[in-house]
Parts: structure tokens; C-alpha cells; sequence
């Protein structure tokens, strides 16, 4: 099972791919994660990438796609991955599919959780709060929606066009939007 988890951040993608992952035993390959992780340790990615974030900007497409081929080219990602926060352009979205076929895969469903600003930005706040997250300031999170808004929201038509979309309301509680998912998953034969 190979998916895609889109949707503003604060939409809850990361608790909810996290939970995917555990209950279908996949990989969640988190590329905030990954790039956070990066930055921390004071890797050359780190060092390159940690600036971008701090503005709310995207990392470029040809870091993120090299980042992406190298981690589904582990074999844990062989029975299926959860990806999250990759693609975010068009073009990323455009260079996964032939990425993927190359190392012998095919994304299977593209589920989208669906929140409105409020709610997104009122998340990251607390989560701002609880995790000492720096990069969610509120400058940050305005420019980081506004981001998402004009390069990524539009990936879900490209994706729908293809047939791949489930929508997801994501504003109830976690428990209720896992029962989306869970339905959407155990609903849809998924190709591997």
C-alpha cells in the first residue's frame, strides 16, 4: 500500500500518517521530519535547508526528490510507505510518479485532509506551545499557508484528475478523522 497524505500544515497529516503507519505496518516518511532531523544534527542538508524552513519556505525540488528516492529506496518501504509533506509542488508531484516506477513502485491513493485556516493555524499555535517548535511562529505559519495554498492545494485537482483523491475531513478530533481514514483504507483496494 503506497500513499500520499496531503493537506495545510496543522491539518494533522503527521498524527495521522504516524497512526497509518502503525496500523498497517508502512514506513511514515515525514520529509518535515526528515529535514528537522537534518537541521538538528548539523548535517549539510541541515545546514542548507535550516534557513529555508525558518522563513516558512519550501525546500527546493531537487533536494526534496533526491531525499524521497533515497529513503522509499530502503527496503522497509518495500511492502508500502506512507508519504507526508512530499510532493508539495507541481513539479514534485510530476517527478514522483516516474521516480517511483523506477525504483519499481506506484502511488496508490492520496488521501486529503480537508481544514480551514482558523483551525490550521490555531494547531500549530499549540503545538508551537507544547513542542518549542521555532519554526511555527506566527509569521511563519501565515507564510507557510499561504505557501500551501498557492503550491500545494492545487496537487489535489492534478491528483484527482488521476483518479487518486479521498477527501477527509480533518476538523473533528483525531479519533474521528482516523475513522475516516480507517474506512477509506479497508474500503479501497490500494495498489501496492
Amino acid at each position: 500500500m503506497n500513499l500520499l497524505i496531503l493537506g495545510p500544515q496543522g491539518a494533522g497529516k503527521g498524527t495521522q500518517a504516524t497512526r497509518i503507519a502503525t496500523e498497517y505496518d508502512l514506513p511514515h516518511v515525514s520529509t518535515g521530519d526528515m529535514l528537522r532531523e537534518s537541521v538538528a544534527a548539523g548535517t549539510e542538508l541541515g545546514r542548507i535547508v535550516g534557513p529555508i524552513m525558518e522563513r516558512g519556505e519550501l525546500v527546493t525540488d531537487d533536494l526534496m526528490i533526491a531525499l524521497i528516492r533515497e529513503r522509499l529506496g530502503l527496503s522497509d518501504a518495500d511492502p508500502g510507505f506512507v508519504l507526508d509533506g512530499f510532493p508539495r509542488t507541481l513539479a514534485q508531484a510530476e517527478a514522483l510518479d516516474p521516480m517511483l516506477r523506477e525504483i519499481g513502485k506506484e502511488l496508490g491513493i492520496v488521501l486529503v485532509l480537508e481544514v480551514p485556516d482558523d483551525v490550521a493555524t490555531g494547531r500549530m499555535l499549540r503545538r508551537a506551545e507544547l513542542e518549542g517548535r521555532a519554526d511555527d511562529t506566527p509569521e511563519a505559519i501565515q507564510r507557510r499557508l499561504a505557501t500551501y495554498h498557492r503550491e500545494t492545494a492545487p496537487l489535489v485537482e492534478w491528483y484527482r484528475a488521476r483518479d487518486r483523491v479521498a477527501p477527509i475531513d480533518g476538523t473533528p478530533d483525531v479519533g474521528e478523522v482516523w475513522e475516516q481514514i480507517r474506512a477509506v483504507l479497508d474500503r479501497l483496494e490500494v495498489p501496492a
